[in-house]
Parts: C-alpha cells; sequence; structure tokens
C-alpha cells in the first residue's frame, strides 16, 4: 500500500526505511509505514 500511495514500487520504499528516510513498524511480513510520515517524505523530495 505505501508503495501506491507514494508511486514507486515495492523496493523503494524498502530502501527509504533502510536508509533512514521513513519509520518501519512491525517485522518481516507484519511491516508497516506511517501514511503521515510517506506523505511528508514523498512532497519534501518532489519540492
Amino acid at each position: 500500500m505505501a508503495a501506491l500511495v507514494a508511486g514507486v514500487p515495492n523496493a523503494t520504499i524498502r530502501k527509504w526505511a533502510s536508509r533512514g528516510k521513513l519509520t518501519r513498524y512491525g517485522r518481516a511480513a507484519q511491516v508497516r509505514y506511517d501514511l503521515r510520515e510517506l506523505l511528508e517524505f514523498v512532497t519534501k523530495r518532489h519540492g
């Protein structure tokens, strides 16, 4: 869902999280992301 909202592939969301740009909640198959944090990051990234 996070990738769909951000308009990027799933791998990009995982990469952003591993680089500390997004907070990852949960473990393994139950990973979740904060939608507000994601939208804020994407908005800042695209100007």
